[in-house]
């Protein structure tokens, strides 16, 4: 682990812990958020922090990094986690900056019915989340 990148220790140390007030100070003003379950790109920081935030409530008791590969400047974190009785398998593709925060978040989810059981999760955490 002292080889990675901070911008990585810091992703990890955010999802040992679970603490997403951790994502102010990695993520940049204009990350873009990519999810296996939206068409358009999530853009900002906002934006990010909620999906992530989401994502993190929603995987994150199974949530299992099996693999990792990175620069200095990228990564790709192949995970494993369990979803009501249903494997995901995914990757996630991270970017960052010379500052490092996190520029670039793509998440990828497979088999279909484990991305469904995703996007059934992350819904209902994302409208948990919203205001009002």
């Amino acid at each position: 682990m002292a080889d990675q990148p901070g911008a990585l220790r810091d992703w990890h140390e955010i999802v040992r812990t679970r603490d997403v007030t951790l994502l102010d100070g990695l993520l940049a003003d204009d990350v873009v958020f990519r999810s296996p379950a939206v068409f358009a790109p999530q853009e900002g920081k906002a934006a990010a922090t909620l999906y992530l935030t989401g994502a993190v409530t929603v995987l994150g008791p199974t949530l299992r990094y099996v693999h990792e590969w990175h620069d200095a400047g990228s990564a790709v974190l192949e995970f494993e986690a369990e979803l009501g009785g249903r494997l995901v398998h995914g990757v996630d593709l991270l970017r960052w900056n010379d500052a490092g925060q996190l520029t670039s978040f793509t998440v990828m989810v497979r088999p279909l019915r484990g991305l469904e059981k995703l996007i059934g999760e992350m819904s209902r955490a994302l409208t948990a989340a919203q205001p009002g």
